[in-house]
């Protein structure tokens, strides 16, 4: 197998989103089709980096909410 199909496999794509909660203790958006896509990472640690910076910058907005959904998780179920 060549490194360029090793490093492959071993992608854990993250995406990392948010945006304006329609009410605080739920997961619906107020404005689905203005959500922040913050981007893709290529494993955990940077979707995470990503996903502090973004809600650091957004704190003082109790209704505004960032997430990280684990794409490598759809790519391959198994």
């Amino acid at each position: 197998m060549s490194e360029h199909h090793t490093h492959e496999s071993k992608q854990l794509l993250h995406l990392v989103f948010g945006g304006e909660l329609a009410s605080i203790g739920g997961t619906a958006f107020r404005d689905p089709a203005n959500l922040d896509v913050v981007g893709i990472f290529p494993n955990y640690a940077a979707a995470e980096k990503a996903w502090r910076a973004k809600a650091q910058q957004t704190v003082d907005n109790a209704m505004m909410r960032y997430f990280i959904v684990h794409l490598h998780r759809f790519l391959d179920p198994a």
